[in-house]
């Protein structure tokens, strides 16, 4: 069957692993600026305070996993108050060895290891919509071991690197954003897989896009009214059905187009077009220029 998550995650294509070890003591207190890229971090010993832009503080103590697709503005500091350096995300990204904030000598009161990738996508910014904007995960080893190996793997210059490291995030954020796919997650794609109507209209979706697909199938397929379908899923997904589903057929569209392995006729009948021109007219609508300039001009 189908996993959208997989889905998402494999069109998403995240790369080149950054990754550093991070401590504090004393009182301190640091603001990083919108760095665009997506981080993740774990507590290894000890506790801190996190404050990101739009978001809950969260108090994170060992053992703790935070995910941040978007890594907008935030705030890390110990306890007490204090008024926080303010720290360039991508001159700090630069940075290799451990990083330590506030009181330089003397035991840390906390110990992180945190890191960054990128995503290689074109579509990443409509995708990173689709997953929440914070993911906080405690007391999952599991997600310990994967940060640690693939500290550890950065580190060295071992043959297959790249590809070990590609692999490890990709396994690190389906073992995060599974963990947060329940009905009361922050609207999107985790919050609709979540729900166990909702689930099964998204793997159709998935499953076959090519197919001409209208409110009432979709509705049936979730086994809800077509206004329940469209409310419960706008409201969980945060966008109407067939909006997602557009969505969806534009980002397969642009990934097909990329490679140049198979002709406009064919890639419009997988993404649910009648015709070449049809589908020609929508894409040229929604992505801002014909596919085939879009195939010429796009790095592959």
């Amino acid at each position: 069957m189908t996993d959208p998550l997989c889905e998402v995650i494999e069109l998403l294509r995240p790369r080149a692993v950054f990754t550093k070890g991070i401590s504090g003591a004393g009182r301190w207190g640091v603001r990083y600026d919108d760095f665009g890229h997506p981080s993740f971090a774990v507590i290894l010993d000890g506790a801190c305070r996190l404050v990101v832009d739009g978001q809950e503080p969260l108090m994170l103590e060992a053992g703790d996993f935070v995910l941040l697709p978007r890594t907008p503005g935030f705030v890390m500091s110990g306890f007490e108050a204090v008024i926080p350096d303010f720290i360039d995300p991508h001159i700090a990204a630069q940075a290799t060895g451990e990083v330590r904030h506030g009181t330089q000598d003397g035991p840390p009161s906390v110990r992180i290891l945190g890191g960054y990738f990128i995503f290689d996508s074109e579509d990443s910014g409509l995708l990173v919509s689709l997953l929440p904007a914070q993911v906080h995960v405690r007391g999952v080893e599991r997600l310990s071991i994967l940060v640690k190996l693939l500290i550890d793997e950065a580190a060295q210059r071992h043959s297959g690197r790249d590809l070990v490291l590609t692999r490890l995030v990709e396994i690190l954020l389906v073992e995060s954003l599974r963990l947060t796919q329940t009905s009361d997650a922050p609207a999107g794609l985790l919050r609709g897989l979540g729900d166990v109507r909702l689930a099964e209209a998204i793997r159709q979706m998935h499953t076959d896009p090519g197919r001409p697909w209208t409110m009432a199938q979709l509705a049936k397929e979730a086994a809800l009214s077509r206004s329940s379908f469209f409310d419960r899923f706008s409201r969980s997904v945060g966008v109407p059905p067939m909006e997602y589903l557009l969505a969806w057929r534009m980002a397969m569209a642009k990934d097909l187009l990329r490679r140049q392995e198979i002709h406009i006729a064919e890639v419009a009948e997988r993404v649910g077009y009648g015709s070449a021109s049809t589908f020609s007219t929508a894409f040229s609508r929604y992505v801002g220029q014909p596919p085939g300039r879009y195939s010429k001009t796009t790095p592959h």
